[in-house]
This record gives structure tokens, C-alpha cells and sequence, in this order.
């Protein structure tokens, strides 16, 4: 009776030696990933941090093909999922590009509308100077040390020539 208590715990601690069978590896993303099945083929075998005892690079490999359905299989997958898998495209990883591009081109509208907006400020402020400038009336702005001074023709001129330039820029 001994015996066979024996028997049953060594084969107990077997069973939970190779339940407790870890691989762990570095994905391509560089965070460490912990798992009882073997890595994808497509990790390295240096990324393989650590594997169960007698696991090698053919049991990965057996393991992948495994993961790969039959022939048949694969007839009794619905039409959708064989249509995804021979085209290799992915519902959601589709859906998720589009509406990246979707926000990306709404960003992009927005920054547009924004510069838009800036210029059409700036072509107001741009038509009302030039609408002093042109009246005649004589006009005062402050100098670097804080003083204010009559604008003169020739400064008039090319405070004028200044609007103008920001006009022909803004005001399309």
C-alpha cells in the first residue's frame, strides 16, 4: 500500500513538473512574454529567455505548424475567416487603420482650419493699417526706447509697402 502512495505522488509531482513547463521570451516589441506553449517561429531563438527541459527550436516549429489548421479544417471555417486568412488581412486591424486615417485627416483639417483662420485675422489687421496709412492723417508709433514719433513720408512708405506685402500673402 506504501508502494502505490508512492507511485501516485511521484506521478502527481510529474504531472505538476510539467504543468509548470514556462517558456519565456522577448516579443518584437521588446516586453517579456510568459507562456506554456512555445514561442511563434518568428521570434529569434536569442529572444528565448527560457524553455522547459528538451523543448528546441523543432518543437517550436511542430508547435506552430500545429497551430496552422488542415485542409479541412480550414473547408469547415466559416466563408469570412477563410476569405481573411487568404487575403491575410484582419477585420480589426483594418478598422483600426482606417479610422487612424480618419483622425489623421481630421487633425489635418483642423491644423488647415486653424492656419486659415490665423491668416484671415491677419488679413483684417493687414486692410485696416492700410486704411490709415492711405488716409494721410498723421500717425505715431513707439520706438525701442519707449518714445513715441511721428511717422514720416519715407517711413509711411514702407510701413506701407509692409501691409501691402502681408495683403497679397493673407488676403487670397
Amino acid at each position: 500500500m506504501n508502494t502505490l502512495r508512492f507511485f501516485i505522488a511521484c506521478a502527481a509531482l510529474a504531472v505538476c513538473g510539467a504543468a509548470s513547463a514556462q517558456y519565456q521570451w522577448v516579443d518584437k516589441d521588446g516586453r517579456k512574454i510568459y507562456s506554456d506553449r512555445p514561442p511563434p517561429a518568428d521570434v529569434p531563438q536569442k529572444n528565448i529567455l527560457k524553455q522547459p527541459r528538451g523543448a528546441s527550436v523543432t518543437a517550436r516549429r511542430a508547435a506552430a505548424a500545429a497551430s496552422v489548421p488542415s485542409a479541412q479544417e480550414a473547408s469547415s471555417a466559416p466563408a469570412a475567416a477563410r476569405a481573411a486568412s487568404a487575403t491575410g488581412t484582419d477585420k480589426t486591424l483594418e478598422e483600426k487603420k482606417k479610422q487612424a486615417e480618419a483622425a489623421e485627416a481630421a487633425k489635418k483639417k483642423e491644423e488647415e482650419q486653424k492656419i486659415a483662420a490665423q491668416r484671415a485675422e491677419s488679413c483684417k489687421r493687414a486692410q485696416a493699417a492700410k486704411v490709415g496709412l492711405d488716409s494721410g492723417i498723421r500717425m505715431a508709433r513707439m520706438n525701442d526706447k519707449g518714445e513715441r514719433e511721428i511717422l514720416d513720408d519715407a517711413a509711411r512708405a514702407a510701413e506701407l509697402e509692409r501691409t501691402q506685402a502681408i495683403i497679397q500673402s493673407d488676403c487670397k
